[in-house]
């Protein structure tokens, strides 16, 4: 993995060109022979697993980098810090990160609720974020105006509605299809409407739209009318520890059929309830056994005792490459500088290829693919790609 990033900023230094500096006046940037980065994510609350991941994941890449004579010849300092899942925390982590350690950009956070809050105090600093796993179509646009300084490198909401639409009625064939979701989280809503409104246009009926609230840990209601309903699955667009709990019940209660979930369902966690979950699918922005990621998910192991990868982590590392590549192409960590070059660059990452768009701040045709939960040999099987 050092010697795939070590090519890596190589080619990124050749290839780009460089643009002069900005005023320092409003953001932060370098500190001596020294660039600061930061990072917020959940590093505890229910998304813990997927913060983790990201947070270990970007020190493993700084490592590399510096290790490998830093960027623009300096090292890169990373600044990391919990939002415990909470959007109003994420604000306060945001104006650490810019007001006290004068970062020149932001990876994370890996949930659209902290995103979007995030957004006036981006604004006032003028330092740009680039988000992981953010999916929500306010997260850069909101009310038709672009965000200026709000990135991110995943696919959004429309993407992921039509992929988890496309699979249940194309592939699958299934034409009655239930929805579990948190009624309050912009993530579960946004990919809610999303699939309504393409899986209704091929011909499928939702025959049970059921809601719950963040902190629920009962869903038999629920799961009784859903079952009621007689759908041949159910789409649930929620988080992995909640689509564990609702698996779990909907077993005791007799419901076999499988479910689909969002990436947010993406785990290793959910091989924790491997006999409950067995047969359900999750959609993915890449396949959690690509060949492609092993030594990334080899060195990760190596680093951190054995821990597993996490889908954030491919996400943070196509972030970082990317933040990387833009940094190369200002010639500078001045940070609006940086923001400006986010949308001149192109990157190949682990999860494909990234071009920012300048319309909207998010990554040109990026594809997405379903895989099934395989609960005896707690792996994932990849099922299909969907554009």
């Amino acid at each position: 993995m050092k010697k795939l990033i070590a090519l890596t900023l190589t080619c990124l230094m050749l290839a780009t060109l460089f643009v002069g500096c900005g005023s320092k006046d409003e953001g932060g940037g370098s500190d001596g022979d020294v660039i600061k980065l930061g990072w917020m994510g959940s590093l505890t609350g229910d998304q813990a697993a997927f913060g983790t991941c990201e947070s270990q994941t970007v020190q493993m890449l700084v490592d590399d980098l510096n290790a490998n004579g830093g960027l623009l010849g300096k090292q890169v300092k990373l600044f990391c810090y919990d939002t415990k899942g909470d959007a109003q925390e994420a604000v306060n982590v945001a104006k650490r990160l810019c007001a006290q350690d004068k970062v020149c950009a932001i990876i994370g956070p890996n949930a659209s609720g902290q995103c979007i809050a995030i957004q006036s105090v981006l604004d006032q600093y003028k330092i740009s974020d680039m988000s992981t796993v953010a999916t929500n179509e306010k997260v850069t646009v909101q009310d038709g105006q672009l965000k200026e300084y709000n990135f991110r490198v995943c696919f959004i909401d429309p993407v992921q509605g039509r992929i988890a639409a496309s699979f249940i009625a194309d592939y699958l064939g299934y034409d009655k299809a239930a929805i579990l979701y948190d009624v309050n989280d912009d993530y579960a809503q946004g990919l809610k409407d999303n699939f309504i409104s393409v899986y209704t246009s091929k011909g499928g009926t939702v025959v049970a739209e059921e809601g719950y609230t963040a902190g629920d840990t009962d869903f038999t209601a629920q799961l009784t009318k859903i079952k009621e309903a007689q759908p041949q699955i159910i789409f649930t667009p929620i988080f992995y520890q909640d689509f564990i709990m609702i698996h779990k019940q909907a077993r005791t209660l007799g419901i076999d059929l499988a479910m689909v979930g969002g990436d947010g369902c993406a785990s290793e966690v959910l091989f924790d309830a491997a006999d409950a979950v067995d047969g359900s699918y999750v959609i993915n922005h890449v396949s959690l056994t690509d060949p492609a990621g092993e030594s990334f998910r080899k060195e990760y192991a190596e680093k951190y005792n054995g821990a597993k990868m996490e889908l954030n982590g491919y996400m943070a590392h196509d972030a970082f490459l990317t933040w990387v590549a833009a940094v190369e192409k200002a010639g500078s960590d001045d940070p609006q500088a940086i923001t400006d070059a986010y949308t001149q660059i192109t990157v190949e990452g682990l999860t494909g290829t990234i071009k920012i768009s300048p319309e909207d701040h998010n990554p040109v045709d990026k594809a997405g693919c379903v895989e099934r939960i395989d609960g005896a040999n707690k792996t994932y099987i990849f099922e299909t790609k969907i554009a």
